[in-house]
């Protein structure tokens, strides 16, 4: 098993997601090669909380420009996270 903080890369510090923790549920940015069950297992480790549901999503790159410079920006994986009713993450709490 890999360890849980190669799992879980940081949080989404976000108008949606901090809308999502009233309904107990956390976002976070996970290595693109994890999946739900990884994903659960390291948020229970790093947390100490129980895990009801993982929701994945791939988030495609996106075209920039800065004059004539032309790229994109990277793609990353978004896990949301829904606990156990009663389980919070202390972390977010601080908003």
């Amino acid at each position: 098993m890999v360890e849980a903080e190669k799992i879980i890369i940081r949080p989404v510090i976000s108008e949606k997601s901090y809308a999502q923790i009233d309904h107990n549920r956390y976002t976070f940015e996970v290595d693109p090669r994890a999946h739900k069950t990884m994903i659960a297992q390291a948020v229970e480790q790093l947390f100490d909380v129980k895990v009801v549901d993982v929701a994945t999503a791939t988030v495609p790159p996106k075209p920039k420009r800065r004059g004539w410079t032309r790229g994109r920006t990277a793609g990353w994986k978004k896990a949301v996270v829904q606990l156990a009713p009663g389980d919070k993450i202390e972390f977010f709490e601080g908003r």
